[in-house]
């Protein structure tokens, strides 16, 4: 076991990890992106919503998913490797994001944006950021967090440390997403291995007794096409931040 320093993020890399998750719309992304477009598009937002994704990676999805509905988002992202990846993708992504977009679409208010992309590159800044690290003064109206909590530590003290401090970057009652890897054993990128927490709906459930309300909790069953081994599924919850 080790915890999240012990391990060289900034050689995280990104297009291995690219290609194994998110070159094609597996049908658990699929299906999760389904739940979190149908929660979004039941929000009321202010004009002004400012969104936050963390941990982003060389994931799009949550972004694109909050797109419609804020001003500005943020990625805050720990991996200098992954930070430059996003920089290289926010100025034109690639055409992979499209069938994930086309999933979102399936709901009017995201045919409404007319250039994806250019609206992501115009209103997306990417920073650097560790979520171990003391809370920030300000606060989003909006959050995701996708795979991030179990899959950068196997201490159990900092998976629930990165759980909270994500409840603490958003005011109450904002809504958010986040999702986990469900019984995950670490997985290797680049020939490098990272590390993971096994957890189940269950450990989700209790860390987020205290955090959230109106929550809602999904699994999602690993596919017919794995993303890798070593995993069980995929745990989805949403709701408010108390």
């Amino acid at each position: 076991m080790a915890g999240n320093a012990a391990y060289d993020w900034d050689a995280f890399d990104s297009e291995d990890y690219l290609e194994h998750n998110y070159a094609n719309l597996h049908d658990e992304d699929r299906k999760i992106l389904n739940f979190v477009r149908d929660f979004l598009c039941g929000q009321s937002f202010d004009p002004e919503t400012r969104g936050v994704d963390v941990g982003t990676g060389t994931n799009l999805y949550p972004a694109l998913a909050m797109l419609p509905f804020c001003q500005e988002i943020n990625l805050l992202e720990f991996s200098a490797a992954n930070r430059n990846w996003l920089l290289n993708q926010l100025r034109h992504y690639s055409k992979n994001w499209d069938s994930f977009w086309q999933v979102l679409s399936e709901q009017e208010i995201y045919r409404t944006v007319a250039r994806p992309r250019e609206r992501l590159h115009r209103i997306t800044t990417v920073r650097k950021w560790d979520i171990l690290d003391p809370d920030p003064e300000q606060k989003w109206d909006l959050g995701t967090m996708f795979f991030v909590a179990e899959s950068i530590t196997s201490f159990h003290e900092e998976f629930t440390a990165a759980i909270g401090k994500f409840c603490a970057l958003l005011r109450p009652g904002a809504p958010f997403a986040m999702t986990f890897m469900e019984n995950s054993s670490g997985y290797e990128v680049g020939g490098r291995p990272f590390p993971a927490l096994r957890i189940d709906v269950t450990d989700v459930r209790e860390e987020m007794s205290g955090l959230g309300n109106g929550l809602e909790f999904h699994r999602v069953d690993v596919g017919a096409q794995p993303l890798r081994d070593g995993y069980s599924g995929m745990i989805l919850v949403h709701g408010h931040v108390k």
